[in-house]
């Protein structure tokens, strides 16, 4: 465990500006090892830019390689620019063992937010738009910053800013955060969390002042990101707005400050909005798409399970005019199995961004509405599903793809449908028909679920119910997860009626398979999260996470 030392925290910032958080004769007592708990207040933003937030930085320990000192001075190169006000808090060392392993630290952070809330006037800065931003052992710190401001302080109020002003933060962005799960309070997660009974740190209470937070982890950071996902959920239960990030194969260090900043620009931190922009209005024009062709699914063969009212499903190809790779992405929409739409807000834009990467794409209209009982809601599109992704493979060679890289990408009840692609392929959904039923497998080498819906047996087939809290809550049946189940990346809107606690479910029962997927929720955002969307925002850039998933999985060139 490594503090920032006084030359570390210092050295280079745009400022020297100290301020002791103890007053004199105090802070002796309270740290006589280590250098004095302080703030350090940087530069102030450039005149005209101020936007009226402040951010304090805990750089914690040294998280992948990188000195406190230099991660603390990187935050800060980022926000100044955009308007805040940073200052660093050196904190003294957690211990890491006994119950009180974070006593000092947490006492240093209080002290420090009531400093930072009582120079708010004379600094230009609003005391209620006060963030940290974190790693490591400081995420502990800010955690508890976030969640516990309400508790009970140890010892005696140094003076009258101790008695008198608060130390809750408006908002909290957390990386990596450690030692927070009970296998885990002193060191490495020694199970990486994955025991029911492995608990939460009791000192995050949780109060009336939580505030919002946005969580960030890799998938093999060995502090679990169970941790994170833990958090995320009690920050649900609670209704308070919050984000989760985990991002595959990524092992311990701060990384994602993009997202942690578009979840602050969400939350009017750096001021008000830009207006919301249809995705459809930015993403109008084909002209990367060089071949378009259509074909019925079922063309040729008899169709299982026809019924009488539903639409005739449809596979269309859509080829790039410049081919950066020889992989597929199948794409189909939502509509709460009662209908579906291959030109609409969540397909035709993703077509068209990938094709203009030079991937390949191919869109499904699957049938509905729903099949009459006592078909299940979505018996008859996971046939349409499955057959259509074998015809995709068959058909992949011909034109210059290769069949083994082959994903798919559903949006609300298409992502549903999308697990059930990935999940369960072994399973035939339909007797086969013709030799591309008998020879050709419909398993699937990813798959990307945005805002997936009836997930979860709180909500199989409405919204879920306490925000799919419900302790008895589980994955659907339907889902088998069987061994051909590939790496998945989600996005979810955190205020969506869907509950975004469907995406964070799968991702950890991939985990549990050994599986890393990725996982990004956006702060007070519904269902249909990017049908409009205001700039600089998660909602906005949320097609970037799809593209980055696919480079982080070898699909499209880094």
């Amino acid at each position: 465990m490594r503090k920032m030392t006084d030359s570390e925290a210092g050295g280079g910032f745009p400022s020297e500006e100290r301020q002791p958080l103890w007053p004199a004769g105090i802070a002796a007592s309270r740290s006589p090892d280590v250098p004095e708990p302080c703030l350090i207040w940087c530069a102030p933003p450039p005149g005209g830019t101020r936007n009226g937030s402040c951010a304090v930085l805990l750089a914690g320990e040294d998280p992948g390689g990188v000195s406190c000192g230099d991660l603390a001075r990187a935050w800060c190169d980022r926000l100044t620019p955009l308007g805040v006000q940073c200052a660093v808090l050196v904190h003294r060392a957690p211990r890491l063992e006994g119950p009180d392993r974070f006593a000092a630290a947490w006492e240093d952070g209080r002290r420090g937010i009531r400093l930072v809330r009582s120079q708010a006037a004379a600094r230009g800065f609003d005391p209620e738009r006060i963030f940290t931003v974190s790693a490591s052992a400081g995420s502990h710190v800010a955690t508890l910053l976030a969640t516990s401001a309400l508790a009970a302080a140890d010892g005696e109020p140094a003076d009258e800013l101790d008695r008198s002003v608060p130390c809750h933060v408006n908002a909290a962005v957390a990386f990596c955060l450690a030692y927070a799960l009970s296998d885990g309070f002193d060191a490495p997660n020694a199970r990486e969390g994955d025991g029911t009974d492995i608990d939460l740190d009791p000192a995050f209470a949780f109060d009336d002042k939580t505030a919002p937070m946005c969580l960030l982890h890799g998938g093999a950071d060995p502090h679990s990101p169970l941790a994170s996902t833990r958090v995320y959920r009690r920050l649900r239960e609670k209704g308070v707005p919050a984000e989760l990030h985990l991002f595959s194969e990524a092992g311990h260090g701060a990384f994602g400050l993009e997202r942690a900043i578009e979840f602050l620009r969400q939350l009017a931190f750096f001021g008000p909005l830009e207006p919301e922009v249809p995705i459809l209005g930015r993403f109008a024009s084909d002209a990367a798409r060089a071949v378009h062709e259509t074909r019925r699914i079922w063309e040729g063969v008899e169709m299982p399970d026809p019924q009488a009212d539903q639409c005739d499903p449809i596979l269309e190809w859509h080829l790039p005019a410049k081919r950066t790779t020889d992989a597929i992405q199948i794409v189909w929409s939502g509509g709460a199995y009662s209908f579906n739409d291959p030109d609409g807000f969540e397909v035709a834009p993703v077509r068209r961004y990938l094709n203009d990467l030079g991937m390949a794409v191919a869109t499904v209209r699957y049938r509905t509405p729903r099949p009459a009982p006592p078909l299940a809601k979505h018996v008859t599109a996971w046939q349409d599903v499955q057959r259509a992704i074998r015809l995709v493979r068959a058909g992949a060679a011909e034109r210059g793809l290769d069949p083994g890289r082959i994903g798919v990408l559903g949006s609300s009840a298409g992502a549903h449908l999308a697990l059930m692609a990935a999940t369960c392929s072994r399973h035939r959904a339909y007797r086969p028909l013709d030799k591309w039923d008998e020879t050709v497998p419909c398993n699937v080498q990813w798959a990307v679920c945005i805002y997936p819906a009836y997930c979860l047996t709180d909500g199989t087939d409405k919204t879920n119910t306490v925000r799919a809290n419900a302790p008895d809550a589980r994955l659907a049946p339907e889902f088998s997860f069987d061994p051909d189940t590939p790496p998945m990346l989600f996005v979810h809107g955190d205020a969506d009626v869907w509950a975004a606690v469907n995406s964070v479910v799968v991702w950890e029962q991939l985990r549990r398979m050994g599986l890393q997927g990725q996982l990004h929720t956006l702060a007070r955002r519904g269902h249909c999260f990017y049908r409009d969307a205001s700039p600089g925002t998660g909602s906005y850039t949320f097609l970037e996470r799809i593209s980055e998933f696919l480079r982080a999985k070898g699909v499209l060139k880094a």
